[in-house]
């Protein structure tokens, strides 16, 4: 009775440290984007980003092509640059409509969302109350998941300024996105505590009992 209590109040933090995490995006998200392009010109003059740029990002936009392609879109890659359309109508363009040139640079590929996975596994697995593997298994899944959720955030940025223009496609950047990112830790969180952490004390049980 006392391990499941604990095992409450834990899953209870953890929420509670994604509300705040929210409350404060809310809050503060015209300050977050300032510090965003402070941190970003303070790591573009110590040069750090270049291995991000050069290794990282390519891979990246041609995953993000992979996502756009059965759209009809044709994306072409060249090295951080995404190009779409151009060619016959489809169901976000119109016939004749110019082709779109995007550059995804090393800032935009989801290290925000990142640091909110690794907050939030701190404290949803910190302890001993869950199995070593159920914690791993946990992680991969939220990471993962965070991973596949910040490419199809970045093709979701790419397709609304195709059809709808820059100024919305910044405002779904700047807003829509982080407010999708911290919906995913919500449902990963639910699903981990639901189906995919396992409590000690439950395992010995389940052993002796056979």
């Amino acid at each position: 009775m006392l391990i499941k209590q604990k095992t409450i109040l834990l899953e209870k933090e953890t929420f509670i440290w994604i509300f705040i995490i929210l409350v404060v995006v809310l809050v503060f998200m015209p300050f977050v984007t300032t510090f965003n392009d402070v941190l970003t010109r303070i790591v573009m003059s110590l040069d750090g980003y270049k291995v991000i740029q050069d290794y990282v990002v390519p891979w990246e936009v041609r995953m993000v092509g992979v996502i756009l392609w059965p759209l009809g879109l044709k994306p072409g890659v060249v090295g951080e640059y995404l190009a779409i359309g151009g060619g016959p109508s489809t169901p976000f363009s119109r016939s004749g409509q110019s082709q779109l040139l995007v550059e995804i640079a090393w800032n935009c590929i989801g290290w925000q969302s990142l640091l909110f996975f690794v907050i939030t596994s701190w404290v949803g697995l910190q302890g001993d109350r869950y199995t070593d593997l159920s914690k791993v298994k946990a992680w991969m899944i939220g990471f993962l998941g965070t991973f596949l959720v910040n490419l199809f955030r970045i093709a979701a940025v790419v397709l609304i300024a195709y059809a709808f223009g820059q100024s919305v496609a910044i405002v779904f950047h700047d807003y829509g996105s982080t407010l999708a990112v911290l919906a995913w830790l919500f449902f990963f969180w639910w699903f981990s505590y639901a189906y995919v952490l396992e409590e000690k004390g439950s395992l010995m049980g389940s052993v002796r009992s056979t």
